[in-house]
């Protein structure tokens, strides 16, 4: 479990402090991400997957102070722009039960302990009989978010189901999963940067809820990211930008990337934001990014077989890259 409380803040980032000036929200921002992002952390995070295939266990969240949540806890950004971010990521979160099924059907084949931790326990009728680790986590989101919007707005709502796409399989599953894989690490990543851009802008209580949903994120995160890089060892980053961008299926209109990325600019209210919000939710997906690079680095082949084992998953060839499709 990340201790939160062992590191001390700077006054530009302590939870109490409502500056707005543009620089500081900048530099809180870097300091997050050096904080949630530092290699100890995430070395922690992906070191404990293999006990977690064996005993699974969900991190407690530490206690919110639900009632002292109010208005005056959201700095550098319109309170309605805030309020429609949340609102977008509380839909996004919805659909988990979506997801977890989706990418355990990808990884059941392959890696049965992985599909078990994101997918749960399945009868032979394919019922469900337990929710995986990653969904009991994720669970908590929406809920929460539900609640902080409530807090905030003194307005019940009710988050929108959207269809989530389901398992689209291949003749080669070690390729479909490639895909998935890389789809699921960065639908995990936007997670985190958002959270962390939200705490950014949060004081007290409310960032300490935003505090919790940006944990899970990046717990997540680093799970799926470690394992995908000792399930993959020969990809490359020409290799993952192509397949990103790449359409998955001829009939459809443009490339998944880019429909998740216009379907999260619509969810989020984007066109609402003011430019330096925009440049500032940029700035923490660049230095995200950077950060993690530097500690994709130091996943050699040697610490991840002591992790998961020299025994890779089953594949006939590394997945080919398909020329880019034209739209």
């Amino acid at each position: 479990m990340i201790n939160i409380s062992s590191k001390t803040e700077p006054n530009w980032v302590d939870k109490n402090n409502s500056d707005t000036n543009y620089f500081q929200i900048q530099q809180r921002i870097n300091f997050l991400i050096k904080h949630y992002l530092a290699k100890k952390e995430l070395d922690e995070r992906l070191t404990e997957l293999p006990s977690q295939f064996k005993e699974p266990q969900a991190r407690p969240w530490k206690p919110i102070d639900w009632q002292s949540i109010h208005r005056q806890q959201i700095i550098g950004i319109d309170t309605e722009v805030f309020l429609s971010v949340l609102v977008g990521a509380m839909d996004t979160e919805a659909p988990i039960r979506g997801y977890t099924q989706t990418s355990r059907q990808y990884l059941e084949k392959l890696h049965p302990q992985m599909a078990q931790y994101v997918g749960g326990t399945i009868d032979e009728n394919g019922k469900l009989i337990e929710p995986g680790l990653w969904e009991k986590e994720e669970r908590q989101h929406t809920p929460a978010l539900i609640k902080v919007y409530q807090q905030l707005t003194g307005e019940k709502i009710t988050p929108k189901l959207r269809t989530v796409r389901g398992y689209l399989p291949t003749s080669n599953p070690y390729e479909d999963l490639y895909r998935h894989g890389l789809h699921r690490i960065a639908t995990e990543f936007g997670a985190t940067c958002l959270y962390i851009w939200l705490m950014s802008h949060t004081t007290g209580p409310l960032q300490d809820i935003l505090e919790q949903l940006a944990i899970d994120e990046i717990n997540h995160m680093t799970k799926f990211w470690g394992f995908g890089v000792w399930a993959y060892p020969d990809t490359s980053a020409i290799k993952i930008t192509k397949t990103l961008i790449k359409t998955r299926h001829q009939n459809y209109k443009s490339n998944s990337l880019v429909r998740t990325l216009k379907r999260m600019m619509q969810t989020l209210n984007w066109d609402s934001w003011y430019f330096g919000n925009k440049i500032s939710l940029l700035f923490t997906f660049s230095s995200a990014i950077h950060q993690l690079w530097i500690w994709n680095n130091t996943l050699t082949p040697t610490y991840l077989n002591e992790l998961f084992g020299v025994e890779e998953i089953p594949n006939s060839e590394f997945p080919t890259v398909e020329p880019l499709l034209t739209v």
